[in-house]
């Protein structure tokens, strides 16, 4: 996106690609298809040691804007749930459209270049696998460390530290989180989901839990593990739609039915039996206390799990943390005092919810980036 921004304002332009093909995180994507923007994206979707630094290049390069990009290619798209967009076809129309986009500007893209050395003195020099260039500008785009089996490494870190730039230590985000000691009875159910509300730190997220054989997957939980700082819990909520004395409720009309029937309304059997087989209520209402129900309605509507981890930068998705935004500029991602050194998307502390942000994220700062290179910022 930077590239090609930059490119098609007359800038000369080399992109550098470890991988054998540009794209390959685009490719895995959204299952295949995508999930290139969220409509709703907005400051407030992201964390960062800087809540504000996202505010400038989000408000100048919209999710309209990437649209209308997409449209423009003729690539049919679809909202999912919760503003997300995704490709009706497939994730290489995205790939294929940037490359276009990169074409028009006359931007060359080299695959298979391992960086070995970065230097600066009149400019910069970056010695490669396939030869030295040298340029007034450089940006770092290698991301952050999670998904390393598609090639992912602390490069973009190590750089920065090279220039004296700040590092805010990274940590692994939309993460499945793992479980230990009692509550290792929950992989009883592994394969199993729900629809809850799972929190973490002060962050709520209602989407579906998976359990798995580890611990706890799952949209709300990926949402939740980068808000979770370890030591701390994670909190669901089984059912978002009961509220009040439910439970004391159902005793009065139906004074014979279980806690375990009642669950199964709403949760999958499964689950609806460790619950009620944890909370200790196998007996008929009736004979249980009013005492022991609303015990049994707090749990239910606040069930805290204690992660023992996450499963690391292997299974995350993205990364918190990276490259400081207090020694960049929100409007141009320049690094204050190493003047033509940029940084963008995923290699900077700002990382998006699931569902598109980051993405955003990535065209967004690429723009800003790209325009301040081409001088129209």
């Amino acid at each position: 996106m930077c590239a090609a921004r930059a490119g098609q304002q007359g800038r000369r332009v080399l992109v550098l690609e470890k991988s054998e093909k540009p794209g390959k995180k685009i490719l895995i994507s959204g299952g295949g298809r995508c999930n290139f923007t969220n409509i709703g994206a907005g400051p407030a979707n992201y964390l960062s040691s800087n809540p504000h630094f996202a505010k400038s290049a989000l408000a100048r390069y919209m999710p309209r804007d990437f649209l209308a990009l997409v449209e423009g290619y003729g690539i049919a798209w679809h909202e999912k749930t919760l503003g997300q967009l995704f490709c009706d076809g497939s994730s290489k129309q995205i790939v294929e459209m940037l490359l276009e986009e990169c074409a028009r500007g006359a931007v060359d893209i080299r695959c298979n270049e391992e960086v070995s050395e970065v230097t600066q003195g009149d400019g910069f020099t970056v010695v490669a696998q396939s030869g030295t260039y040298s340029a007034p500008n450089l940006v770092i785009a290698t991301g952050g460390p999670s998904i390393p089996k598609m090639g992912a490494t602390g490069f973009a870190y190590d750089l920065a530290r090279q220039f004296g730039i700040k590092v805010v230590e990274p940590r692994p985000a939309l993460v499945p989180l793992t479980l230990g000691g009692e509550e290792v009875l929950f992989r009883e159910i592994s394969g199993v989901s729900a629809p809850v509300i799972a929190s973490a730190g002060k962050a709520s997220f209602p989407e579906a839990a998976l359990f798995t054989h580890r611990g706890l997957s799952g949209p709300s939980i990926l949402q939740a593990s980068s808000y979770w700082k370890p030591g701390e819990e994670v909190a669901i909520d089984f059912l978002p739609d009961r509220t009040g004395s439910w439970l004391l409720d159902r005793k009065r009309e139906t004074p014979r039915a279980t806690l375990r029937s009642i669950l199964r309304e709403a949760l999958p059997d499964r689950l609806a039996d460790i619950l009620a087989h944890k909370l200790g209520l196998e007996k008929e209402l009736g004979n249980a206390s009013d005492k022991e129900l609303r015990t049994a309605e707090g749990r239910l509507k606040h069930w805290s799990f204690r992660p023992t981890g996450s499963e690391g930068f292997a299974k995350a998705e993205v990364t918190v943390g990276g490259i400081s935004t207090a020694e960049l500029s929100s409007k141009t991602m320049e690094a204050r005092k190493v003047p033509g050194l940029y940084a963008i998307g995923e290699a900077v502390d700002v990382t998006g919810w699931l569902g598109g942000y980051n993405f955003q994220w990535a065209w967004a700062s690429g723009v800003a980036a790209g325009d301040a290179i081409a001088g129209s910022v």
